[in-house]
């Protein structure tokens, strides 16, 4: 477990240095949203391209799909089915909490895990390709429309073929069609797209931990109901559901099983904060799930991994 515990280590640290900076007040207090928009529009759609690039898109159809998609799906839809009736937010909000109560830290989090846990990097290759393929373009998809000022002869329309225009869409779009064709690119070609690549999670990271500088209390105030039930929902209810379909469902056993239901107890993703931060739509919320859930998903992958493993 210690490689796990390392990867948290890790965020942490930087998480630490962004608060810091924060504090400091050295970069302004625009920095945030700067860092935000340069990950969410340069760095991590060469950071997908480059992961979808040299994937086995084959694993798109596997079996743990079921378990971990299916969670997921379920998680999300509760979220917004729950929320709507209770608090009535209105669609981006809705977007935002069902990403945070379903999407995983499959890149970050989950190679260490699968690798120190189950043993093989491959077993989080399908959340995080149904993750970047699906969940990805229909969240950003309702949260660009949702700053959309369209009329009701393009309304649709728009929320069509926005993904077709969203960065992060574009890079996931780029690396499935170059890993399908089989084309090796140069290095001279690779090469800036990997430098740019890695400011994807540095500076989603930085800019994640200079917003909680001077911010109030996790799960305070209003948001604290919609908080707590996202939390829930990605920490307890996800991995249960992803569980119980690759039982029951995909009929899966031993080592398999135990990784469905690990990968889908991970934490939310700091993507989720990046995507909320673009379009101003949730980040509270984001910022709020994302610190509460990483740090109750230590204890709950550790017993996972002692009662499954």
């Amino acid at each position: 477990m210690s490689g796990v515990l390392s990867g948290f280590a890790a965020l942490a640290a930087v998480i630490a240095a962004g608060w810091v900076v924060g504090r400091t007040g050295i970069l302004g207090k625009d920095a945030p949203g700067i860092l935000s928009r340069l990950s969410f529009y340069v760095a991590t759609p060469a950071l997908l391209f480059l992961t979808l690039a040299r994937a086995d898109t084959g694993v798109v159809a596997s079996a743990a799909l079921i378990g971990t998609a299916g969670a997921a799906v379920v998680s999300a839809l509760l979220f917004a089915g729950l929320a709507w009736s209770r608090w009535r937010l209105p669609a981006a909000e809705l977007a935002t909490g069902g990403l945070a109560a379903s999407y995983v830290n499959a890149g970050n989090l989950g190679v260490p895990v699968s690798v120190y846990v189950l043993g093989d990097a491959s077993y989080v290759a399908p959340v995080l390709l149904f993750q970047v393929l699906v969940m990805a373009p229909v969240g950003l998809a309702v949260l660009a429309d949702s700053r959309a000022e369209a009329g009701p002869t393009t309304h649709w329309r728009q929320l069509l073929v926005q993904p077709l225009r969203t960065p992060v869409v574009i890079g996931c779009a780029l690396g499935l069609l170059l890993a399908a064709s089989g084309l090796q690119l140069p290095a001279l070609v690779l090469e800036p797209v990997e430098l740019i690549a890695a400011l994807a999670v540095p500076a989603a990271l930085l800019a994640y931990g200079m917003t909680l500088h001077g911010a109030p209390r996790p799960a305070a105030g209003p948001l604290a109901g919609q908080v707590w039930l996202a939390v829930a929902l990605k920490n307890v209810a996800m991995p249960a559901i992803a569980y119980a379909l690759g039982r029951w469902v995909a009929d899966l056993d031993g080592i398999a099983l135990l990784a469905v239901t690990v990968t889908s107890a991970l934490p939310t993703a700091q993507n989720v904060f990046v995507y909320a931060s673009a379009y101003d739509r949730g980040t509270l919320l984001a910022r709020d799930v994302i610190l509460l859930s990483t740090v109750l998903s230590v204890p709950v992958l550790v017993g996972m991994a002692v009662l499954l493993g």
